[in-house]
Order: C-alpha cells, then structure tokens, then sequence
C-alpha cells in the first residue's frame, strides 16, 4: 500500500496512477479535498500545445522557464515537465475537464509573463478550481479511499527507509497509525510563517518541510520564495489575500501615498506590466522609505476602468473585496502589499522520479523543489503537479511492488506517539497560537521581500528565543476539536522551515530573482548553485547540470509588450 499525503492536485493525481496500476493507495488531507490549496489557483495551466501559436515546442517551453529561473532550475526536471506537459493537458481532458475552447474545438491559449508563446490553458479564472474537481471526480469512480481532516504528525522510517506515518482525527482526536510501502508527501509550502500570504491559516505552514527533515530527508533553496506583489492588508485575518494580477492586466494602476504613479521609476517601459518580482519590490521599496499608505501599503486603482469591464473581466477581485471591505473597487482604490506567495524551494528530490534521500519516500508539487529556482514561471506550477503525479506514483508504484519484505520499529512508532502523547498533556504558560504569530513576525520583518545580513541574524537570535519558548507551550483541545493540537505542530514546523529559510537566506550572498539582498545588490555567478541544507549537516552547495545546447539556444529575452509579466 502507498500513502499519499495532500489531497491537493498533486496528491489526487499521484492517487490516481497509482489505483490505475492497480495498487492500494490511500490518501490523507487536513483539509477538505474539495477546499484543497491548489482550488485557489486562478490563472491557467501551461503545455505547448502550439494550439494558437504551430511554432511553440516543448524546448521552447523549457527555455523559458530555465530563463525565468535565474539558471536556478534543474534542466533536468524542467525538460521532464516541458515534455510531459502535453500528456498532463490529455489526461485532464480524458478525466472530463472542460477547458476553454475556440470555436473550432482546439483548447484556447492565452499568454502569460515570459512565455514566447501562448501556452497557457484555463477554464475561466478558476482553473485550479476545475483541475481540483475533475480529479476528485476520477478519484471517486476508482473508489480511492481518501480520509479528510487527518493530520499526520510524523513520518516513520527506519534504517533510512520510510514504512508509514502517524497522526490523528482533527475533529475527535483519535489516532492513526498507517503501515505503507511508500509515502508520496503532497503537502505544500511554507509561505504562511509570514505575516501576510496568500495561503488561508491552517496550510502551507511547512509541514511537508519538517516531515521529510525528521525522517531523514533535505531541503532544496528554502529561502527563494515567491512574494505576490498584490495582497489586501485589511482585515487582519484575510491580510495576504490576492487581488489577482488580473487587475493590472486590465489597466490598474499603482500609486504611492503621495498619488505618485512610482512603477515609472522602476520599470518605466512596462510600468504595472512588469514581472511580479520587481512590482513587489516597486512596491515594498516605497513603503520603506515612507511613501507607504495608512497601513502600510500601494494603492492600486482600477476605478478608471469603464464600471462593465470590471465587472466582467474582474469579477472575483470586485466580489473579494466587496465581501471583506465593503469596498467598491469601481469607485475606490485599493490598499495592497507584497504578500508571501509560493514557495520554490522544497525537499531535495531526484528529478526523474522525486525520490528522496530517504528510501520508499518521494515529494510532489509545491513540498518538492528543483522546477522553478529564482523565479516560477506563471502558469507552470499546475502542470508540475500532473506530471509529477503520474511520475511519481508510477515510481512508488513499482517500489512497493519491489518489496519482499517491509522493516518496520516498534521504537519509531512509539516515538511518534509520544510526541502526540507530551504535547496534549503540556500545560505551560505559552500560547502556541502567539508564538506562531511571533514567528511571523520574525520573518515578515527580518526574512520578507528584502534581507540582509545584519537582519537575518537578528531573525536567528529571535527565532532561537521562540524555539527555547516552546519548551513551555499549553495545549488545550476542547469541544471544537483538537485544532490546538494541530496548531502544536504547525509551530513546530514553521519553527524549522524558518530557520531554514533564514540559514539559506544567509548563505546566499547576492540579488537573484526573488532573493533580493540589499548588502549584495548584484548577482554573483559563483552562486550559480542549489543551497541544500538539513539541521545536522547545515548548508551544502550543490551544483547545477548545464543547460543543453538545444535549449540554451533558445533561451532569449521575450517581448512582453502588451502582456502581463509574471
């Protein structure tokens, strides 16, 4: 048996491969698998098609997101992608999902940033949404087994290979202990230990990170994240959530706190076009220098857009924004901020079948690594979450058939549980739901769209100050459930994704893409390498395959005029 953990796109699909290789697969989410992460995906989904433009090619595809990526990507993990994607793109379509179509039948395309071509398929502005359904949909005619609202605590393995995991019921309490052959970590990010993002409270909080860490696996870049130069600030429990990129699309506009249009002085040929990595540092620069709005934010307006377009072109960022702020956003402005987004680093994975360094163990999509470097390209991570899923589970498919005989420890499964064990009987002083908050705060001010040496360090004494603290947290499950419980966890995971974060961060001492290093303003060649890092052997740097040369002849600037540069 394989158990895939994440209910997500990337869980489903691995799901899937597997039932259809006829092999016993269950799968576990916190969530409810209708209200997974990847449903909040908006803008389309990539594959080189050629459907509107008979030129694009799967090279071509590669290129561009080996550019994209700063040359942080692995070419060989982005050539399996770019070569796979079509197959994604027909394996949805054979499962029943309803893509935008032109008339004459062929699948649409549009464009997004940095594409030479348009590759970008979608279902409206909610195509992680259709993704997400058409696959619970071919889950449910296999009859997968999926259990919802189970939180897994601990991954077991012994002697370097993983036999099952450990958790429990987040409404009851009551606890799983799961025996398989191979376990597929579908988990997410970790962009929630900042202040704001763009994941809802209870994902992305690096669980995917501290499992695969604690049974014996590494990570992969965990400082090169992804910051969304448009999240609302207000109210505070929403803080992070997208205004979709759309509205500049369209012909919003930014604005400073003293009316001033500033993208002019950071990108003045594509203005609020330009890509989501120099918006969001436009936008946090004039903030830091006190420009910023009441808030601390930009503004961004749309109101002079005719009242029809954007109640048909932006009809999600109207309703958002009308249902959170009473805010009618074709008569006011909006008041946005970079917001932690996506993360591009994950667990060090084989590329060919993201195996780890733990045997029997594998991670998929966005708790994975080696697509996407300094910069993910737009519309790319939904199609990694196909291809991968069919890869891997095909690979943990085959390994759990390989198997004669399964190792298992009786001291690892009691060490898991007593981990459960120790947290429900903690009563200390400390409020786990604080120190979470603190955690955040650490990163958003010390490890946020722009960093230095000076300020990591200080993030590692506080952060050191916050570890010491958990020694003395209380946890009180009540009639609700055992969300307190789970809370326990989360801290303890975002704990360790942020000083990995914050390590790597230190580590790589230049400007790249989204790691912007303001005592290191200028691209260092020499740094050209994947940052590998793991709590008992700290940070190790690994080299990059070269590019072949039947891509790299590809790989040029591409227009943007005109289009969205994401």
């Amino acid at each position: 048996m394989v158990l895939v953990i994440g209910t997500g796109g990337a869980g489903l699909r691995a799901a899937i491969e597997l039932a259809e290789a006829g092999v016993d697969v269950l799968a576990v989410g916190k969530r409810a698998k209708e209200d997974a992460h990847t449903a909040l995906a908006a803008g389309g989904i990539n594959a080189a098609l050629a459907t509107m433009d008979p030129e694009d090619t799967w090279q071509q595809h590669a290129a561009d997101t080996l550019k994209e990526s700063y040359l942080l990507a692995d070419p060989r993990t982005v050539e399996i992608v770019t070569r796979g994607a079509a197959q994604g793109i027909g394996d949805l379509e054979r499962y029943g999902m309803a893509f935008a179509r032109e008339e004459d039948g062929r699948i649409s395309q549009r464009f997004f940033g940095a594409h030479k071509f348009r590759r970008t398929a979608f279902a409206g502005d909610y195509t992680g949404l259709e993704i997400q359904r058409t696959l619970i949909r071919r889950a449910g005619r296999l009859d997968i087994p999926v259990l919802d609202g189970v939180y897994i605590t601990r991954l077991l393995a012994h002697d370097g290979a993983v036999f099952g995991a450990y958790g429990f019921d987040l409404a009851k309490g009551t606890r799983y202990l799961i025996h398989a052959d191979a376990v597929i970590l579908a988990a997410g990010g970790h962009t929630r230990i900042w202040r704001r993002t763009s994941s809802r409270r209870d994902e992305n909080t690096g669980d995917s990170f501290r499992l695969a860490v604690e049974a014996g696996a590494r990570l992969r870049d965990p400082e090169l994240v992804q910051f969304h130069p448009s999240g609302i600030i207000e109210p505070e429990h929403a803080a992070g959530t997208l205004v979709s990129e759309a509205a500049r699309g369209e012909g919003g506009i930014l604005r400073n706190a003293l009316g001033e249009r500033f993208m002019s002085r950071y990108d003045p040929d594509r203005m609020e076009l330009s890509t989501r990595d120099r918006v969001a540092l436009a936008s946090y620069t004039e903030i830091q220098e006190g420009r910023g709005t009441p808030h601390g934010g930009v503004w961004l307006d749309v109101s002079h857009l005719p009242r029809q377009t954007i109640m048909t072109r932006l009809p999600r960022v109207y309703q958002t924004l009308m249902d959170l702020q009473m805010l009618d956003i074709t008569r006011e402005p909006i008041e946005i901020a970079p917001t932690a987004h996506y993360s591009m680093g994950g667990v060090w994975v084989r590329p060919e079948d993201h195996s780890t360094d733990v045997r029997g163990l594998y991670a998929i999509g966005e708790a994975s690594s080696g697509l996407h470097g300094a910069n993910r390209l737009g519309g790319n991570s939904l199609i990694e979450l196909l291809v991968f899923g069919r890869l891997t589970g095909r690979a943990a498919a085959a390994y759990s058939q390989s198997l004669t005989a399964q190792p298992r420890s009786a001291s690892a499964i009691a060490q898991a549980r007593e981990e459960v064990d120790q947290l429900l009987a903690a009563d200390g002083p400390e409020n786990v739901r604080a120190l979470q908050r603190a955690v955040r705060d650490i990163m958003t001010a010390y490890a946020g769209v722009v960093r230095s040496e000076e300020g990591l360090r200080a993030g590692l004494a506080e952060l050191a100050v916050i570890e010491k603290r958990m020694e003395d947290v209380g946890v009180h499950p009540d009639i609700a459930g055992y969300q307190d419980l789970a809370h326990a966890f989360d801290l303890k995971s975002a704990t360790l994704a942020a000083r990995a974060t914050i390590e790597a961060a230190l580590e790589r001492r230049e400007t790249r893409g989204c790691h912007n290093r303001s005592d290191y303003p200028e691209l260092d060649p020499a740094l050209q390498v994947n940052l590998v890092w793991s709590p008992t052997t700290g940070i190790t740097r690994e080299s990059i395959p070269a590019v072949p040369d039947e891509i790299a002849s590809l790989m040029e600037e591409v227009s943007t005029e005109g289009k969205l540069a994401e």
